[in-house]
């Protein structure tokens, strides 16, 4: 750091968040989990998938598979990797279109008719509730799209949205699976949720799901979520009903989860001991509203400036997870960056604390952007260019805020997905 440039830790954050995203990247992670090739010699070898790391993932495969291969994964418009022996197919996220229903009964199709002979490779990350859309019996793509609005606006956590997914789907809560029955099925997973729980990474289509439709419902009357009569119905009906522990068709079924939240964290960590910052993990799976979680994040990062505790300065605190937002307002908001300027607010200035929070997936909310940066200028920069912090907070306008401030972090695709990162650089200490 020069003299010029006494508190630009800029760098240091991004190298960091690069370290966290290159880590999770399928062509690392991927291949030693592979697999054995089948041994009949009529059988097939049928890679099917969904996720924003599906296409990636899905090459990785290609490149280290010497036998015959075919195969349909759908990912996010614009995450499309090129693959010789396995098709890429593109849909919306985070809110499901006609091109994913399509995709998604094509490849339902795809698996249909397979024996004992045949082995399935699933591929499967973050985002594909959305893009592996399938309505249950009596629902509509429309009343899935209802349902998945009034979600992403809910507040509700990341467990609770998909174990509603998981009751309206023909094909999720292992049902995709029991289509494969009775191939084998070996299940790849990049986790994107708290806690890494099968089910709810792209809302479990290979496996099985403990929850119920009467969870379903009591997520859907805690938030006073108005759906259409059809979901209702479906989650009143035996037919919402996912396939549980036991079920005799997902006995052939092998999971492996291929990379997490934590391998992503432990990067950074390495990023941050070589520029002479010692890194604290705070977690891989904090959770809650956004701006809550940014304002306790400012607090413990002031304890540490002013007071030398828990940690002592320098230090960075590291941490992954997925947090919510409850949309009120009308602006661009994504949830790291609702946390990030809950956090400015909350610092106030205090020197000496930097900080990114972003998505790994590069995509905060609906926008092309992956999150964004603070320093202690913050505030007053803002308020210099007649921005009111506190106006865009209360507005969920984020992604305006920071994109105002030239503070925004634009990845482009990256092609993997092991959810928000967040990283704090507290110098000090700073007297109080």
């Amino acid at each position: 750091m020069t003299a010029a440039e006494p508190t630009d830790r800029r760098p240091l954050l991004r190298a960091m968040f690069e370290a966290a995203i290159a880590a999770a990247q399928p062509a690392l992670c991927l291949p030693r989990h592979l697999p054995p090739r089948p041994n009949a010699p009529h059988g097939r070898t049928l890679v099917i998938g969904a996720g924003k790391a599906s296409a990636a993932m899905a090459c990785a495969l290609e490149d280290h598979w010497d036998g015959p291969l075919e195969g349909l994964v759908i990912t996010r418009y614009g995450y499309e990797v090129p693959c010789e022996r396995i098709e890429i197919v593109q849909a919306a996220h985070p809110v499901p279109d006609a091109a994913g229903l399509h995709a998604a009964q094509r490849l339902h199709a795809l698996v249909s008719g397979l024996t004992s002979d045949d082995l399935v490779i699933a591929l499967i990350s973050g985002g594909g509730s959305s893009l592996l859309v399938a309505p249950g019996p009596g629902l509509t793509l429309a009343d899935k799209q209802a349902v998945n609005q009034a979600l992403l606006k809910s507040g509700a956590t990341i467990g609770e949205m998909n174990c509603v997914r998981r009751h309206l789907s023909a094909l999720k809560g292992g049902r995709l699976a029991a289509a494969c029955y009775p191939a084998t099925v070996w299940t790849l997973l990049i986790s994107d949720v708290p806690g890494d729980a099968p089910q709810d990474i792209a809302s479990g289509p290979t496996v099985a799901d403990p929850s119920s439709c009467a969870d379903a419902l009591a997520i859907i009357e805690r938030y006073r979520l108005e759906v259409p009569p059809a979901v209702r119905a479906l989650l009143a009906s035996p037919e919402g009903e996912t396939l549980k522990p036991g079920d005799p068709r997902l006995a052939r079924n092998t999971v492996r989860m291929i990379t997490a939240p934590q391998t992503a964290l432990e990067a950074a960590a390495r990023v941050a001991r070589e520029a002479g910052v010692t890194p604290h993990i705070l977690g891989d799976s904090l959770e809650g509203e956004a701006r809550d979680l940014g304002k306790t994040l400012a607090g413990i990062a002031r304890q540490v400036a002013l007071r030398g505790q828990p940690f002592s300065a320098p230090c960075v605190l590291l941490s992954g997870g997925e947090t919510t937002v409850t949309v009120r307002g009308q602006g661009r908001g994504g949830r790291n960056v609702e946390c990030l300027l809950a956090m400015a607010l909350a610092l106030d200035g205090l020197p000496g604390v930097h900080a990114l929070a972003g998505d790994t997936d590069g995509v905060d909310g609906q926008e092309e952007i992956a999150g964004a940066t603070i320093a202690p200028d913050t505030l007053a920069r803002a308020w210099a260019l007649g921005l009111s912090p506190r106006a865009s907070l209360d507005d969920n306008d984020g992604h305006g805020f920071f994109g105002a401030l030239g503070d925004a972090v634009v990845t482009g695709p990256t092609l993997t997905n092991v959810n928000d990162f967040r990283a704090l650089i507290i110098d000090g200490p700073t007297a109080p």
